[in-house]
């Protein structure tokens, strides 16, 4: 998977690759679709919803551009398999998930794998997490229509806003740097996501 999906497409970073070795896939899926764990493309985790291709994983875990120190938002928990590969990466992840039951099988494996600087919260992950931040870098999980502009205001100067922006069957991945001017915004490639359900997301 590394080699061919990631390596063979422009992944360099050393730690997400690393990360991407180390965290086991298969166990963040059905215990049906083990076997597809590794394949090329996103699969069903239930509810509609998907776990990220392992290219897309690592393109914007990549995009992060992660140290070591920073303190992460992921809105959109899921199977728990990106905030595990976050988790290797940075200080600490506080990820939030509008789904209980995805937040509840997503904690039992983390802890099982011993990622205890994670915390998983139940909620709407566009209203961002204010009791935690700022961030120092957030990844948005599932395409919105707009930017939610709670995520913005919880960047510090430096901090980056990983999001897909769109409408619900094509978006553009884009990342938003926070400077002291003001806001700067990087096309990454296309993209398609599930729907980011929320205040400042999709609503209908």
């Amino acid at each position: 998977m590394v080699q061919e999906q990631l390596v063979a497409r422009g992944i360099k970073d050393p730690g997400v690759l690393q990360a991407m070795r180390k965290v086991p896939r298969h166990l963040f899926v059905e215990s049906a679709l083990a076997d597809r764990a590794y394949d090329d493309g996103p699969l069903p985790i239930g509810e509609k919803q998907t776990i990220s291709q392992p290219y897309m994983v690592a393109l914007m875990t990549q995009a992060l551009e992660l140290t070591g120190n920073e303190k992460v938002l992921e809105v959109g928990t899921g199977s728990g398999y990106q905030t595990a590969v976050l988790a290797e990466l940075c200080l600490n992840v506080f990820s939030i998930e509008k789904i209980r039951s995805f937040a509840v099988r997503a904690r039992a494996i983390l802890d099982e794998l011993g990622y205890y600087n994670v915390a998983i919260h139940v909620g709407d992950g566009t209203l961002g997490w204010f009791e935690h931040a700022p961030f120092d870098a957030i990844l948005v999980t599932a395409g919105s229509p707009g930017l939610p502009q709670p995520l913005v205001e919880q960047l510090p100067v430096g901090g980056r806003l990983l999001i897909p922006l769109g409408d619900e069957q094509f978006q553009v991945l884009k990342r938003i740097r926070r400077t002291a001017s003001g806001l700067e915004e990087e096309q990454l490639g296309e993209c398609r996501f599930v729907k980011l359900w929320g205040k400042y997301g999709w609503t209908d």
